[in-house]
């Protein structure tokens, strides 16, 4: 590649990845490179946005704050509400009672072993997250995270968010062309032009024309159009671990007042499982499951039925639900030339523990905190994100595939998942080691890991994975873990006295928008 500074980008395709893009390099463009940045996003005037994903990682408030979008006006424009974290139901048996958390804080402040020993000597009755944390009682309360006065992203809890996907990626064009510059193109991408060398030169728009640019960024979807179709860059399927490839999605309306979850459920079946996530106005429920192991037909009637438990109000016969078919993979690289694929064109894996969104975050902070200052310099960068990020897909695998191999339901289905021919090498290593210690930092040795040890700890020992058997001649720290567990306890009986729920916070910042707006008027 020629020395040539990098200052026009282009990213094709919207959506929330496409406007997270536009968003954060228009915003960033100064401190990231070495020119000031054009940033300029084409994306097709009739193609909806194919993503259902409604859950976000706590990453997402930096990322907000990064873009200079306020908190109130977010929840407000995304009809969005708190996440603390993820409970799973039906996953170890099945059975009545087969339920646990992985919430988004940490365990207690202590070493790992530690802590999983005095959990199984003094509470072992108890789950394992509730014993080391005080968010799985927040959640169990439909508690916020945080209080009205508190600043914005701030709070008494770590959490991140739920939200309607339509309208956070409207909030996001909005907010990107009004207020950041992005040059905002509606058109359909007919074609592309190549220089000699095979870089991307420009994409061709039916109506703008030749759009030039530097750097490329392909946010096309399950399309492709760039990383793809263009430059031919392999896809690597990971469904022989995770088997998932359809789902079945509703959204039903909630009534006035009603609770609102302060996490995701996520319910086992026969043959995948359920989401459910909740918002102030509706509820968006669906169906994960194999196509290898259920029809269609079957996977509506495993949906109606969780409809029909979960809202006897509703009439689950009439719901009307969108069939979405994917296949669980990535591509062979990410950065190729000068195009970096983020998103759905990158790669996709089932919606457990709400990766798609925060993989997009990861994406693009990693380039801006390595922007190439001209294009000579880009293979370099290339290189090292590649690497970067082949890691972090193949960790999200292996935390994904942790959740179905521990299970212990008969049905097919889940017999098939604990297959040793379906589990990646590196986990089934791994889960030989934690039988004798729990994971840790030099099991995950990443500064910055997708899912840090703690959050394999919660799935592990709520999936009812054995303890590592106590060493002899540690009992001041076991007893020191023990009184940590006390104040745990202490800490989640005031956090239940002082938070707000999370329909009593959306509801009161709803209140204070309209009677704001009242008031403008009448001035």
């Amino acid at each position: 590649m020629a020395s040539e500074a990098v200052r026009r980008i282009v990213i094709v395709g919207g959506g929330t990845a496409g406007w997270l893009a536009a968003c954060l390099l228009a915003a960033r463009a100064g401190e990231c490179a070495a020119v000031p940045l054009e940033v300029t996003l084409i994306e097709s005037p009739d193609i909806p946005t194919i993503g259902v994903g409604e859950g976000t990682w706590p990453t997402m408030r930096g990322t907000l704050q990064q873009i200079g979008i306020g908190e109130a006006e977010f929840l407000l424009a995304c009809d969005a509400c708190f996440k603390q974290g993820s409970r799973f139901h039906g996953w170890r048996t099945g059975e009545a009672g087969d339920s646990y958390y992985h919430p988004f804080g940490p365990p207690a402040d202590g070493a790992p072993r530690d802590l999983v020993a005095a959990w199984q000597e003094g509470a072992a009755d108890r789950p394992f997250a509730e014993v080391v944390s005080p968010q799985p009682r927040a959640c169990a309360l439909d508690l916020a995270p945080r209080q009205r006065p508190m600043p914005d992203y701030a709070g008494a809890l770590n959490y991140a968010y739920h939200l309607d996907a339509g309208k956070f990626g409207a909030l996001l064009a909005r907010h990107g062309s009004e207020r950041l510059g992005v040059r905002h193109l509606r058109d359909h991408v007919i074609g592309v032009d190549r220089t000699a060398d095979g870089d991307i030169a420009a994409v061709v728009g039916r109506d703008a024309g030749r759009v030039e640019g530097d750097l490329f960024i392909d946010c096309s979807g399950h399309a492709a159009l760039l990383i793809g179709q263009q430059l031919d860059v392999p896809f690597r399927d990971r469904s022989s671990e995770l088997f998932n490839d359809r789902a079945l999605a509703v959204q039903v309306p909630v009534e006035a007042g009603s609770a609102i979850a302060a996490q995701t459920d996520a319910t086992a079946h026969a043959a995948g499982w359920i989401w459910d996530i909740g918002l102030p106005t509706r509820r968006g429920i669906g169906c994960v499951y194999s196509s290898d192991f259920a029809s269609d037909d079957q996977a509506a009637a495993t949906l109606r039925a969780y409809l029909r438990s979960q809202l006897p109000h509703l009439d689950a016969d009439e719901a009307a639900f969108r069939r979405l078919t994917f296949r669980s993979g990535h591509r062979e690289h990410f950065w190729e030339r000068n195009c970096l694929a983020v998103g759905l064109a990158a790669g996709f894996v089932e919606p457990l523990e709400a990766s798609a969104i925060v993989l997009v975050e990861l994406s693009l902070q990693a380039l801006l905190e390595n922007f190439p200052a001209d294009r000579s310099a880009m293979e370099l960068h290339a290189r090292r994100f590649n690497a970067l990020f082949r890691y972090r897909w193949d960790r999200i695998v292996e935390f994904l595939k942790l959740h179905y191999v521990l299970s212990r339901r008969e049905e097919p289905y889940w017999r098939a998942h604990r297959e040793p021919g379906s589990v990646p090498e590196r986990l089934a290593e791994l889960l030989r080691l934690w039988r004798d210690q729990p994971p840790s930092r030099y099991d995950l040795p990443q500064v910055d890991e997708v899912f840090p040890a703690a959050s394999y700890q919660y799935v592990l020992y709520g999936m009812g994975f054995p303890a590592p058997a106590r060493r002899a001649g540690r009992p001041d720290a076991q007893g020191g873990a023990a009184k940590l567990f006390g104040q745990v306890e202490q800490r989640a009986r005031a956090l239940a006295a002082s938070l707000p729920t999370n329909r009593a916070y959306t509801d009161a910042l709803r209140a204070e928008s309209l009677g704001a707006g009242q008031l403008e008027t009448s001035r």
